[in-house]
């Protein structure tokens, strides 16, 4: 059987992911280029006798570009390591696509072009003469729909029987002269549906309540529909960890080993993964949803001014949003902007949005302390009070991007070509492959990494004694002056030191040191939880510190070895560490006297 390479190519939002996983099926993973932070997939497929083994490749419009994905594209087509260079274009704006087209073509002539979409494009009244583009190009070209299949086969068969091409000087024809020998549109205005729709979410007047009450469903959806699959997996691994401990107890562990290994490591690691698990696989698929369908390029486009005038990025706005859903997504997403200074500021400002593990206790701390009554009214107040939350949050992104672009990362805002593609239907299985697989799993696993060692050190400190008195209660009485200075206790701050793996455990933590369980407790309701902080000396004005904090403050665990990974450096990311938490202590600092004072 022989083996051929193929560097899959194209610009994004062409359908190039979807290509590759109709190719591939399951047969394929992802990593990073050898040292670098930038990601690819490869994958293996099959035809006749013949083996595939398929790389593809990060989107790109250039390959002279100093975007870290679009140079690292660059640089593997140039290495001549793949056999054959199979380019996706996109048949509803194939002009556009030609550009990357003639860059390739100038390096290598082992090329096939696959036009995709072109079912999309007969939609819209666009016919494409494939083989007079064949014959004006002199490579193999193609026509696809790879989400239903349609040229797929051929397509197999094609690569099967290639030859290469002997490197041979072409001059590449006029990108104009092709598209007016090829393309034939039958309406003067093929892409006047998405313009329709452009003027109303494009807008001044609608753009902003569009996007704002957009997010608020996707985070409606996810908090309400986490809870049920968060519950079933709690349960799932109680079950499991009395399985487990019998065996430790069979096995004749002593049982403070059981105890560290059970109510430490177990404990600890089952409640990042059943507190974080769900609303992500719910999050991210609405987000890739959002993605194929071409609405995350209108956020960029609304909000491009806004960050602009910060001395920053307006790609900067959809690596926010991803923060929403996990603020090591959002890190990892900076890599689509191509000024390493304008990524470095997404990449320290990211954490200042909330991620979905910072939720839950936002959304318990005000509706029971700051929404002070009950009825149909507590939930639609409630939410209104997050949302406010939410918008401070965009806010003091935008203040602190301009203080960096002021002071440390001083410079000039760098301009960009945003592309507004063609609204499409969303391609459900790519979705739940790029959601679930790429981001999702990616992003517990270091979780993962991160809370198994925590959870130990959480019960040792709550578990050794010097007298009677455990080493968190001096831990808390320690950081008590400092707490009462910004407004909260010891306990408080103390559990967001040791919250650094998850953020979903913070609560926990406090429960643990108010009640001296000894281990991570949980609260059975909401007025369970009032009941307990308020005996312990909780106000309105200890709840909204709390919720300050809660917004503003380190990143977790996980975004902070992603920040090293993605940056190199410890400077940078202790940056990333500094910013955010003084920012929520200075907050809680004004706030304190200013109860004092009035």
């Amino acid at each position: 059987m022989k083996t051929i390479t193929i560097a899959l190519a194209g610009n994004p939002n062409v359908g190039k992911s979807t290509v590759f996983n109709a190719l591939t099926g399951m047969n394929q993973h992802t990593g990073n280029w050898p040292g670098k932070t930038v990601s690819h997939a490869e994958g293996r497929a099959y035809y006749n006798d013949t083996e595939f083994h398929i790389v593809d490749l990060p989107g790109a419009y250039s390959l002279t570009s100093e975007s870290p994905d679009e140079k690292a594209a660059g640089e593997y087509i140039s290495s001549g390591n793949a056999d054959i260079i199979l380019i996706v274009a996109d048949a509803t704006c194939l002009e556009r696509n030609l550009l990357l087209v003639r860059d390739i073509m100038a390096v290598t002539h082992n090329v096939i072009l696959c036009v995709n979409l072109i079912d999309e494009a007969e939609k819209k009244g666009i016919s494409i003469d494939i083989k007079k583009l064949e014959s004006m190009l002199g490579i193999p070209v193609i026509s696809a729909a790879a989400r239903s299949g349609r040229g797929l086969n051929e397509l197999m068969q094609l690569l099967s029987c290639y030859r290469q091409s002997p490197s041979i000087e072409a001059p590449f024809p006029s990108i104009a002269d092709i598209c007016s020998s090829c393309i034939c549109v039958e309406s003067d205005q093929p892409h006047s549906f998405d313009r329709k729709v452009d003027r109303i979410v494009t807008s001044k007047v609608f753009g902003f309540p569009i996007m704002l009450l957009l997010l608020i469903v996707i985070f409606w959806i996810t908090m309400s529909g986490a809870n049920y699959p968060s519950a079933a997996l709690s349960s799932l691994f109680a079950l499991a960890g009395g399985k487990l401990q019998t065996l430790l107890t069979s096995a004749s562990v002593s049982p403070g080993i059981i105890s560290l290994i059970m109510d430490g490591i177990y404990t600890t690691l089952t409640w990042v993964i059943s507190v974080m698990l769900p609303p992500m696989a719910i999050f991210f698929p609405l987000f890739t949803i959002l993605e194929d369908f071409g609405y995350l390029p209108r956020i960029a486009f609304n909000l491009d001014n806004a960050f602009k005038s910060c001395g920053a990025h307006g790609k900067q706005a959809l690596t926010m949003c991803m923060g929403f859903g996990c603020n090591a997504c959002g890190v990892m997403g900076c890599r689509i902007i191509e000024s390493p200074r304008e990524r470095l500021i997404a990449i320290l400002t990211n954490c200042f949005v909330p991620c979905n593990g910072r939720f839950p206790a936002l959304i318990a701390l005000i509706l029971i302390f700051i929404v002070p009554f009950s009825g149909a009214l507590k939930a639609p107040a409630a939410g209104a009070i997050l949302a406010g939350f939410i918008v401070s949050g965009i806010i003091m992104t935008l203040l602190i991007s301009k203080l960096l672009s002021t002071t440390v990362l001083r410079g000039l805002p760098s301009s960009f070509v945003l592309e507004l593609p063609p609204y499409r239907r969303p391609d459900f299985k790519n979705i739940i492959v790029r959601s679930l697989l790429d981001r999702t799993l990616f992003v517990l696993g270091r979780a993962v990494m991160v809370a198994a060692p925590s959870g130990a050190v959480i019960w040792l400190l709550a578990n050794l004694h010097f007298g009677s008195i455990s080493v968190l209660d001096y831990i808390t009485s320690f950081f008590e002056p400092f707490g009462r200075m910004i407004g909260v206790d010891g306990v408080i701050i103390t559990a967001f030191i040791l919250g650094l793996p998850a953020n979903e455990i913070v609560i926990p933590i406090m429960l643990m040191c108010y009640m001296s369980t000894g281990m991570l407790t949980d609260y059975a309701s909401l007025s369970q939880l009032h009941t307990t902080l308020s005996d312990c000396g909780w106000t309105f004005q200890t709840a909204l510190s709390v919720l300050i904090l809660c917004m503003f403050h380190f990143p977790c665990g996980t975004t902070c070895l992603t920040i090293k990974k993605e940056t190199g450096s410890l400077k940078w990311t202790a940056l990333a560490f500094i910013i955010p938490t003084v920012t929520g202590v200075l907050l809680c600092c004004i706030l304190n006297i200013l109860f004092q004072i009035f």
